[in-house]
């Protein structure tokens, strides 16, 4: 059975191609190198929880002065394609204006969810995106989204989703942090 959220994003398209990215099949792809929330934690979100996602695009690619390898300390691997970001929600953290030139990159952002029906969400758009030029998303727009989608919840939930959870729940949850460390 389809839901009205459920309906209305499948008809959400944003400019030049750009689509949300799937949290699920980037860590299927790329395994602990591209980590997600587990289920547990996607399913204790909540409206006025804050969520990143991505877009991205396929109609652009890498650019000449962009680098061959990744600068974050942690993988050093080629880079494909860079990934733009923004550490928290724009509401918990005011930055100053950057300017950062439009390149067609993806870009993280967070979102503060409104609505929920079963795996589908409505939020609204937290951050001023260095790519709203190219998207056409920019703080205050409202989009739709799936729960493959989020990519992570941001910490100040943390409390309030273990809180949420029943005892097996809770368990399953250890026993998976556990399996998390280095």
């Amino acid at each position: 059975m389809t839901t009205p959220l459920h309906d209305d994003f499948v008809h959400q398209e944003f400019s030049n191609g750009y689509q949300l990215v799937d949290g699920v099949a980037m860590h299927a792809e790329n395994g602990d190198r591209f980590r997600i929330p587990h289920p547990l934690l996607k399913k204790q979100v909540a409206s006025g929880y804050f969520v990143e996602v991505r877009v991205d695009s396929p109609r652009f690619s890498m650019h000449p002065d962009a680098p061959e390898k990744c600068p974050c300390p942690h993988c050093n691997e080629e880079a494909t394609k860079p990934i733009l970001s923004h550490e928290h929600p724009a509401s918990l953290l005011t930055l100053p204006k950057q300017n950062v030139p439009s390149r067609g990159w993806g870009e993280d952002f967070w979102v503060r969810v409104s609505e929920r029906e079963g795996d589908y969400f409505k939020g609204t758009v937290d951050n001023t995106l260095y790519e709203a030029r190219l998207h056409e998303l920019d703080r205050g727009t409202e989009i739709l989204f799936h729960s493959d989608h989020i990519l992570a919840i941001h910490g100040i939930h943390r409390e309030d989703m273990v809180l949420g959870m029943n005892a097996d729940e809770l368990k399953e949850f250890v026993q998976w942090l556990e399996t998390q460390r280095p």
